[in-house]
């Protein structure tokens, strides 16, 4: 079985033409009586217990399981639910009879475990990125596609608000041909990342915070490619080298022999476009009023976005539309956000925008904890409906590898000095 989110892509990938579709957003609930499934929570941080949270409410899971390389996390968090139990280790649990995993641990580890996992038979969710290399892309690929499991990104992104309002307006027509986009991913180190390096990486915490950040590229290029029918074809890049000088973002001290804190990169789109992104990580900018910000300009109107303003433009006049996208606060009380840092905590408030469509969620959601400018209900579901109904997520596979290639490639181009390279098509599949 072979699943793909895109029935009839064009025969040139790169004809211009677009390159992919987007699926139906659902019209109603999933049916309680469709089946139910278990979930093995890999990784016991805050944004797992945010996923098992609604997890466990959401009608079609069945049951929890919990693993983390410290027992004691997996314990508390396994507790806040009823029923849900833990396991010593990830192999552990891949031997036991979970039905899938979701993978919530660090970023340069995801890859490895959802190839584990997928040979175990597990159907997976995974926390971005999909991987740090080509290599590991094109195998979850080919291994999803093998055994017809399914595999999900859980791109915040495509949940943004502007991405759902742009989604929605680039099918219509309304902004005519876009041809130039823009998505940045604006998130200081100072504003929780620390904390979170330190809470997770131990005593040399500092080789891993150096992360490179367009290695961390999808909440900026999944909010524009899950707006547009298309994918990027080739980037250049260029890197910032930090100058900060506490041992964060220095090649000597860094896993990844990174330097750069920030990265700019021009992308070529297979539609004859371009998508330009930023990646930062030092930058005088309050990233809790939004981390991601869009813009589109197409030749009948443009939408244009900014830390508290969102404006729709066409020939004849500017609206700001920025009511559309400001999502109402969440319930969660203080103890669901008792061990977060304060600088993260927005992201894990936020209620829906009126963009967003409630009517496809569970009932039980219209109260818990939601995050992400109101992603995390919507991630949450997709998963659920894809494993129960055999249909793939919109964030599957290939379009998780279309939002993460990029960014892979263009570190590459910014480690040769802004070289264009060319980016894999992952929107057709080869023979």
């Amino acid at each position: 079985m072979t699943r793909r989110s895109t029935d009839n892509p064009p025969p040139d990938p790169r004809s211009g033409a677009p390159v992919t579709t987007f699926p139906p957003e659902p019209q109603s609930p999933l049916d309680p009586d469709a089946g139910t499934f278990s979930i093995g929570i890999v990784g016991a941080g805050q944004f797992s217990k945010s996923f098992a949270t609604l997890w466990d409410l959401h009608p079609n899971v069945s049951r929890l399981v919990v693993t983390d390389l410290v027992p004691e996390r997996a314990e508390q968090l396994a507790a806040r639910y009823e029923g849900a139990t833990t396991v010593a280790s990830f192999e552990e649990m891949l031997a036991g009879d979970v039905d899938a995993v979701a993978i919530f641990t660090q970023r340069w580890t995801h890859a490895p475990l959802v190839l584990a996992a997928l040979a175990a038979g597990k159907h997976v969710y995974s926390a971005v990125p999909m991987a740090t290399e080509i290599t590991d892309l094109d195998a979850i690929i080919a291994e999803t596609e093998r055994t017809g499991l399914t595999y999900m990104m859980g791109e915040t992104s495509y949940y943004n608000p502007a991405t759902v309002h742009l989604r929605n307006k680039i099918a219509e027509g309304a902004l005519g041909q876009v041809f130039y986009s823009e998505g940045d991913y604006v998130h200081d180190m100072d504003l929780g990342f620390y904390a979170a390096y330190q809470y997770s990486g131990g005593e040399d915490w500092k080789a891993t915070a150096s992360y490179p950040p367009m290695l961390y590229p999808t909440h900026a290029v999944g909010g524009v490619l899950g707006a547009l029918p298309t994918q990027a074809v080739s980037v250049s890049c260029l890197g910032v080298e930090d100058r900060r000088g506490d041992g964060v973002f220095d090649r000597e001290v860094s896993q990844f022999g990174n330097s750069f804190s920030n990265a700019t990169a021009l992308f070529e789109l297979s539609d004859g476009g371009t998508m330009r992104t930023n990646e930062m990580r030092r930058v005088g900018y309050p990233s809790h009023i939004r981390e991601s910000r869009f813009r589109f300009f197409g030749t009948e109107a443009s939408f244009e976005q900014l830390a508290h303003q969102s404006v729709w433009n066409d020939k004849s006049e500017s609206i700001d539309i920025s009511e559309q996208f400001v999502p109402l606060r969440s319930d969660t009380n203080g103890e669901e956000l008792a061990d977060v840092d304060p600088a993260l905590r927005e992201a894990f408030t936020s209620g829906s925008a009126p963009v967003h469509d409630r009517s496809r969620l569970p009932a039980v959601y219209a109260d818990a904890p939601n995050g992400h400018e109101g992603a995390h209900h919507y991630l949450a579901d997709d998963f659920v409906r894809a494993v129960v109904t055999g249909v793939a997520p919109p964030v599957d596979a290939r379009r998780a590898a279309m939002f993460t290639a990029p960014g892979i490639v263009a570190h590459a181009s910014a480690l040769a000095g802004g070289q264009r390279l060319p980016i894999p098509d992952y929107a057709h599949p080869t023979a």
